[in-house]
């Protein structure tokens, strides 16, 4: 009887466990499509400075994305100096709003470290990265914007100049990472027009 007793209360003890995991599961998945959802460009910073270990989560959460044959060809500059985001936000001229940005990160494509050498997978690696920092953004609170630098020379020669980027490598583009004002709001950008199902 004891023992029946006992293996009643471990079946209860499993299916009360499975439903936990179950829900965590649902709640993971749920906040997941939320922080996609709620990513927004934000261009109004409050100014005040992003700590160490917030860009070192938003990096690492960068560090996560997919990569052709798992090849990881990127590099990330993380700028936090004030002179150096103001240097930034004069060179580059859709990126004024780093004037009031905590923080920044440059993301860097390395052709020769991609698969098959390509610089064009190299990029695709590194949006990807990239997609994830946004995401990491909106995930801690925090805000940010893709500021493009790549295809255009003139850009890519002022950051490559301004943080010693080596010639080689790519400077796809800096996210400026800030406390935002909440000016910003999303989009959305559902378009049933643009689903295919089966064929186009």
């Amino acid at each position: 009887m004891r023992k029946a007793i006992s293996l009643g209360i471990a079946a209860l003890l499993l299916i009360i466990s499975s439903g936990t995991l179950s829900a965590q599961n649902e709640k993971t998945s749920t906040d997941a499509l939320s922080v996609i959802h709620n990513r927004k460009s934000v261009r109004h910073f409050t100014g005040k400075s992003v700590s160490r270990d917030d860009l070192i989560t938003i990096v690492k959460a960068g560090m996560a994305a997919p990569t052709a044959v798992n090849m990881q060809p990127w590099s990330f500059v993380i700028v936090t100096d004030r002179p150096s985001l103001d240097i930034l936000a004069q060179a580059l001229p859709y990126a004024k709003m780093l004037d009031k940005a905590g923080a920044a990160i440059i993301v860097c494509a390395i052709a020769e470290k991609a698969f098959q050498g390509k610089a064009e997978i190299a990029i695709i690696d590194s949006s990807c990265a990239s997609e994830n920092i946004l995401l990491a953004v909106e995930s801690l609170g925090l805000g940010a914007v893709w500021t493009g630098v790549y295809p255009d020379k003139e850009r890519m020669d002022a950051v490559r100049k301004e943080f010693n980027i080596p010639e080689g490598v790519i400077p796809l583009n800096v996210i400026p990472i800030g406390y935002p004002t909440n000016e910003d709001k999303p989009k959305d950008k559902f378009k049933q027009e643009n689903i295919h199902w089966e064929k186009w």
